[in-house]
């Protein structure tokens, strides 16, 4: 379930979610996913989709998901790419200045988790402990008692993010993903094992301590493009998404900032809150 700010429930379309649900829970769709998420079909995939005959999908994808292209810079897209990292017109979605108010990085759905030992993030359909999904039990072990936040993004959103303070990149980091099936002897079930790519910088920030943002690609056509950046701006835009619904995640050091009660509240019964790039979601300190 997603509730907005002011606790309405969100609807969601659940055709992407049907279709990712039959793929991963039947033998047949892990076979086809083996094949789709090959290197060499999604680097077919992602020629197809930058490409100008895909743009014909891009009317209907506006009509079936109800989008208000109002918000959007106007212009003639080159292909289905280049409409779904459209950018959103000046002034749609503004930070505050304030020092103390901690931002959404991307329009999504968010959940908030507590770090601590028994921690198991659900990233894209995949769980994860905090030291695999950064592949770092050193770094990951700085975080203890603080928290991670999930901001998903659907096919819908916008997909593209922007840093959430000001301050020094320390080091920026890519991990590729992983994608095997298991067929047992005499056994018709494939269990899957899945990490999905990512980078994630960490940075020392003016106001939240040393921070880390991350991004998730998709596991298919999905494409993190992140700026090269030497210091980080609030507000700024770090990058985007090609094709595919994507994650961003920040990992803050306990004490540093406080995050909204809704969120909390709608996170400990499962349910995800949607929020808006720059719309305020936290405070500094507890």
């Amino acid at each position: 379930m997603i509730k907005d700010r002011q606790g309405h429930i969100v609807k969601e379309l659940e055709g992407q979610n049907k279709l990712l649900k039959k793929l991963y829970s039947t033998s047949a769709g892990r076979c086809a996913l083996k094949i789709l998420v090959s290197p060499f079909v999604t680097h077919l995939g992602g020629l197809y989709m930058s490409s100008p005959f895909s743009k014909t999908s891009i009317s209907s994808f506006i009509k079936n998901n109800d989008i208000d292209m109002s918000q959007y810079e106007e212009k003639k897209y080159k292909s289905y790419n280049d409409f779904f990292t459209r950018r959103i017109k000046d002034g749609q979605r503004p930070f505050d200045d304030s020092k103390d108010v901690l931002m959404a990085p991307a329009d999504s759905k968010l959940t908030y988790y507590p770090i601590n030992d028994d921690t198991i993030l659900e990233i894209k359909d995949t769980k994860y402990q905090l030291k695999d999904l950064l592949q770092d039990e050193t770094l990951a072990k700085e975080y203890d008692g603080g928290i991670c936040l999930v901001f998903r993004l659907a096919v819908d959103d916008y997909h593209r993010y922007s840093y959430v303070d000001d301050g020094q990149i320390v080091s920026h980091k890519k991990i590729k993903g992983i994608f095997h099936t298991v067929n047992p002897i005499a056994n018709d079930y494939y269990p899957i094992y899945k990490m999905n790519s990512r980078e994630y910088t960490v940075i020392d920030s003016n106001n939240f301590g040393r921070m880390i943002q991350m991004e998730v690609g998709a596991m298919m056509v999905g494409k993190i493009v992140n700026y090269k950046h030497s210091i980080a701006t609030k507000g700024e835009e770090k990058g985007y998404f090609e094709f595919g619904g994507s994650t961003v995640v920040l990992i803050l050091k306990k004490d540093t900032v406080k995050i909204d009660d809704d969120i909390i509240n709608n996170s400990s019964e499962n349910i995800e809150t949607r929020v808006l790039l720059g719309q305020t979601i936290g405070h500094k300190g507890v």
